[in-house]
């Protein structure tokens, strides 16, 4: 690289990914407690393990299933679940250990602080009882972190790798998120499509997303599920939507290959482009008027996602892809330390 080591570059990425997607699991928790408690209770908590690929590591710990003190422990404070929202800041945290020579005292200081605020929570803590006032600290600190980010790091090469690391797992949670949600509701068949309990779900998703009053400027009445999934995709003015982050990806690849030189930035851009194509309004019209085509292009978009971030690892991190991408392709390269 031109002047940011390698293991920098890798540090950065990561530790923008994993304070997002601690951001973003607890959105999930948050919403859906409220999604469980008004509609079926326990069973509902499912859905979350779905969204991490999670539920063959929880059953192996919990063979009762997953209740609700048990999903959120799982996903908040067990040390043995590399998922957790405590490990997520962990791993965050020994990547900004690495970067001391790049980044502020303020974001150290901050992400030292958060994570021992969230490493001293007890059991008794993180019951559904508490979970919204926790959402709500966790969400805060991150976007805290983010905000300390945006205002003390230096704008050059390393920025722009924590841009990407940020954008790419926006992007996979965004994808993850939509297509849970639907493989669970398409499993209840005594719910149909435009009852209270579809309007209710879609609104669920949204707000998981932090898209519903983005949503409902963009669409001032009604919930329709093709109006959510496009917005979620496509619509380029929300920034959580995967067609926002992939240009985030494809402008910082181009600033990476034009002010840095480099070169290797263009042989990703062109993934990036090719996976950008499929979210153009005509073929993305033809995938969703299939059955299970939603299904289809989530499932795409994710497999892509963990190719970028693969091929990110393979030109600039030094890293060598495995013969089969984990299930969560988008998060199985980690840095050394994490």
């Amino acid at each position: 690289m031109s002047r940011l080591l390698a293991r920098w570059a890798e540090c950065t990425f990561w530790l923008a990914r994993y304070v997002e997607r601690a951001e973003n699991l607890a959105r999930i928790l948050e919403v859906q407690e409220v999604f469980a408690r008004d509609l079926r209770g326990a069973a509902d908590w499912k859905v979350v393990l779905d969204i991490n690929a999670d539920t063959e590591r929880f059953l192996a710990a919990h063979p009762q299933g997953p209740t609700a003190d048990a999903v959120l422990r799982f996903y908040l404070i067990d040390r043995d679940n590399p998922t957790s929202i405590l490990c997520d800041l962990r791993a965050a945290r020994e990547n900004a250990r690495q970067l001391r020579p790049l980044i502020s005292t303020e974001l150290w200081t901050h992400l030292n602080v958060f994570y021992n605020r969230i490493a001293g929570l007890g059991a008794a803590e993180v019951g559904e009882h508490r979970l919204a006032r926790l959402c709500a600290m966790i969400k805060e600190g991150c976007q805290t972190h983010a905000g300390i980010a945006a205002g003390t790091l230096y704008r050059d090469e390393a920025w722009s790798f924590a841009q990407l690391g940020a954008a790419i797992e926006r992007a996979d949670q965004t994808t993850r998120l939509l297509d849970a949600k639907l493989l669970a509701f398409a499993a209840r068949e005594d719910e149909e499509p435009g009852s209270a309990a579809d309007a209710f779900y879609w609104m669920a998703v949204l707000r998981a997303a932090a898209g519903y009053q983005a949503f409902r400027r963009r669409h001032p009445r009604g919930l329709e599920p093709r109006q959510v999934a496009t917005f979620l995709l496509c619509d380029s003015a929300f920034p959580r939507s995967v067609a926002a982050n992939l240009g985030i990806v494809a402008a910082e690849l181009e600033r990476l290959r034009r002010r840095y030189g480099l070169r290797r930035a263009a042989e990703v851009l062109e993934r990036v482009e090719g996976l950008t194509t499929l979210l153009e309004p005509r073929p993305l019209d033809k995938v969703m008027a299939r059955e299970h085509g939603l299904h289809e292009l989530a499932d795409a978009l994710q497999r892509g996602l963990g190719a970028i971030a693969i091929d990110l690892a393979e030109r600039f991190f030094g890293w060598t892809a495995p013969a089969e991408p984990a299930a969560r392709a988008a998060g199985s390269i980690q840095t050394s330390s994490a």
